[in-house]
């Protein structure tokens, strides 16, 4: 994760802002006397919010686990057809 000083965030504020919401990547903001923050996008934390609600049932985690396992799988197995070819 990028990190830069509550000065430079400041000088740079829209650009920052922007590029934390292009790029999908928080930014840990750093303040001298203080203890950092992270800079993250609206869409980011609200997906982060929506995937702690749906793993806090055991059952949701379980099956939304198998899913992340089966698609990765997939992916796999695809990646070595293409290879072979």
């Amino acid at each position: 994760m990028k990190s830069i000083s509550y000065t430079q965030a400041r000088s740079n504020l829209a650009e920052t802002m922007k590029r934390v919401c292009s790029d999908h990547a928080p930014i840990i903001i750093t303040r001298s006397a203080n203890e950092p923050i992270v800079m993250i996008s609206l869409e980011d934390y609200e997906m982060m919010l929506e995937t702690n609600y749906l793993l806090q049932s055991p059952a949701n985690a379980e099956r939304l686990n198998a899913a992340v396992e089966e698609i990765e799988t997939l992916i796999k197995k695809n990646k070595k057809k293409q290879i072979n070819r």
